[in-house]
């Protein structure tokens, strides 16, 4: 499915419920950081070998909670008017010059220490 295919089910999914009034810029917003939260939870005060068995065990419900970080990403984007797959393009043409390959590769420092 395409991605404007996607928006499109989303726009009638909230439509069909008459949800637009509430999804303006800022709510959708918050809605991705509280989902974002739900997302946290599942990883919350766990060691790696505890994520790797959560995730094993949780894999719908942890899959779920991204689903409605994308859900809302993507209306929010439509919603500004933000063409998402350009932005990621543009974006990451930015994270590539401030993270040169051969100052990056293996490093975890923020490009201002590169």
């Amino acid at each position: 499915m395409s991605m404007e295919n996607m928006v499109q089910k989303i726009r009638e999914f909230r439509d069909a419920r008459d949800w637009r009034q509430f999804h303006n810029p800022k709510d959708m917003a918050i809605a991705i950081s509280v989902e974002s939260a739900e997302l946290l939870e599942h990883f919350l005060w766990r060691n790696t070998t505890e994520v790797e068995k959560r995730v094993a065990e949780k894999k719908e419900p942890i899959s779920d909670e991204i689903a409605d970080i994308g859900i809302y990403l993507f209306e929010l984007s439509d919603i500004l008017g933000i063409d998402l797959i350009a932005a990621m393009e543009r974006k990451l043409a930015k994270n590539a010059a401030k993270y040169p390959v051969e100052k990056a590769r293996g490093s975890n420092k923020k490009y201002t220490e590169l």
